[in-house]
């Protein structure tokens, strides 16, 4: 493996195994790691920890960690140190198996935080003192400055504010990344803050590498690896009907007005029915589109490349293994129409309301007053975090949230009389949409919501259920603003 990566000769003396770097994490600490969706994420240092993690525990001693990220991570991050019961405090978001039962089981502390919150938090002294940093990059530049990897994430927060760092520079990221960055150095406390200067998607307004104080180097590992790479199935005929419907309604919208025929910039989570979405538009009327968005996955990069989407803003990539090929293969051409931010810049609300972005997000249930949960399963257990949706959903031109109808093949309904957990109320939800149709719920009350909902988004099998809930709840109900029978509400259509 070539250290050629490794450009500052100064630094280079800094060099040394991941077992020696992960010698220098000290029990108790609170370490800040790289990683956006399994993109960008430290892959050698994270498992010597927790080979010593074991050790320890074996010797009787006492050894674990507060993790701290800019999303979720990987098997090598937080599966190993999970594993390894390592972890005494996680945050802001995660989607590891072993994590999540740690989490539900209440070995592990979570804290599920918004994800444009997380820096400032942290600059704020709300989360307490950041001990050491461990970062990822695609290389270090003979002045010392750090290139970014595949993700930025609180990665710049995280090199500011901890005491020690330690880099890993993986010469499997190509470095022809220098350029695709915009990393912005000026953000402010309170009442000191100033604009956002973003009036567009595609406005530079920070630099193309992190700074870092070579003095708080204390270590620097090198690696050769891929990120973790996301599989995505073709669009089913589940997900290519939602997406249908939602290409119906923006073109329903182009005519009335309320949209150009460009659109507006797109913002998307992550996964099946998001990329079905953005191979719909790639077939679509829609030109010259652009996004603002936390995560760009293959749907997208299609876009870009076919022409259809002019420029693609994001805080992270989460590719296929044959579209991270692809990318790797056509960077010089993608370098120009991808940027991508720190996490604070790509989820800032303000920019956020000032583009009008529009939101689509996924959910686990959402109930017949629009409310949205998308984070916890029967209540308090936790599957993954709220992540970005909530600063796009609040600040959104246009919130929409998608699901399929049911889940658990068909047992379970997605549409519900009333969430078990409220993520994003039923203010912030303004269009629902599942393969049968999609409720438009703008400038309608709550019990219009509720008939819309059931008439449009529910699968028939759940639908006469629902509406004879919704029924006696009108007549019964000792409120007639939002209907409620409280005492069968969160039992109806979840099997014991």
């Amino acid at each position: 493996m070539s250290s050629s990566q490794v450009m500052s000769q100064a630094l280079r003396a800094k060099i040394m195994s991941a077992d020696d770097a992960a010698a220098l994490v000290k029990p108790g600490s609170h370490v800040g790691m790289s990683g956006f969706t399994g993109s960008g994420y430290p892959k050698a240092v994270p498992l010597a920890l927790a080979r010593r993690i074991e050790a320890a525990h074996g010797r009787g001693e006492p050894f674990r960690i507060g993790v701290w990220t800019g999303a979720s991570t990987a098997p090598e991050l937080d599966g190993a140190l999970a594993k390894a019961n390592g972890i005494d405090l996680r945050l802001p978001y995660q989607s590891d198996p072993t994590t999540r039962q740690r989490i539900n089981a209440g070995s592990m502390e979570y804290i599920d935080l918004h994800l444009s919150h997380v820096a400032q938090f942290v600059w704020f002294g709300f989360l307490g003192h950041l001990d050491i940093a461990v970062i990822e990059c695609a290389g270090i530049l003979p002045d010392g400055r750090l290139i970014p990897s595949t993700s930025i994430g609180n990665n710049k927060t995280w090199l500011d504010q901890a005491d020690r760092v330690i880099i890993e520079v993986n010469s499997w990221m190509n470095p022809a990344l220098l350029g695709m960055h915009d990393v912005y150095y000026g953000t402010r406390l309170p009442p000191h803050r100033k604009p956002i200067p973003i009036i567009a998607p595609g406005d530079r307004i920070g630099e193309t590498t992190y700074r870092c104080n070579p003095d708080k180097i204390i270590a620097i590992v090198e690696t050769h690896a891929p990120d973790r790479n996301t599989t995505f199935t073709p669009p089913d005929e589940v997900s290519g009907a939602i997406a249908g419907h939602i290409l119906e309604f923006f073109e329903h919208e182009v005519k009335q007005g309320r949209l150009p025929r460009k659109l507006l910039p797109l913002q998307s989570g992550v996964g099946n029915v998001a990329n079905a979405v953005m191979a719909g538009l790639d077939e679509g009327p829609f030109p010259h589109l652009t996004a603002y968005t936390e995560v760009l996955q293959d749907g997208m990069l299609n876009l870009i490349r076919s022409g259809r989407m002019d420029l693609a803003s994001a805080t992270a990539l989460s590719l296929s293994s044959e579209a991270a090929i692809e990318f790797n293969r056509e960077i010089e051409f993608l370098r120009d129409r991808i940027v991508l931010r720190p996490q604070e810049i790509s989820n800032h609300p303000e920019v956020i309301r000032r583009l009008g972005v529009i939101a689509m997000n996924g959910l686990i249930e959402a109930d017949i007053y629009g409310n949205v949960n998308s984070t916890h399963v029967r209540g308090s257990s936790i599957m993954n975090g709220i992540g970005g949706s909530g600063d796009f959903a609040r600040n959104a031109y246009l919130s929409i949230f998608m699901t399929p109808s049911t889940a658990k093949n068909g047992a379970i309904s997605c549409i519900v009389p009333m969430v078990t957990h409220v993520d994003h109320t039923e203010h912030d939800v303004q269009i629902l949409v599942t393969e049968h149709g999609l409720a438009d719920l703008r400038g309608l009350s709550p019990k219009q919501r509720a008939r819309a909902i059931i008439d449009k988004a529910a699968h028939a099998k759940f639908r006469p259920a629902l509406s004879d809930y919704f029924e006696r709840a009108c007549r019964d109900s000792s409120g007639k603003h939002t209907p409620h029978l409280l005492d069968e509400a969160l039992r109806l259509l979840r099997p014991e």
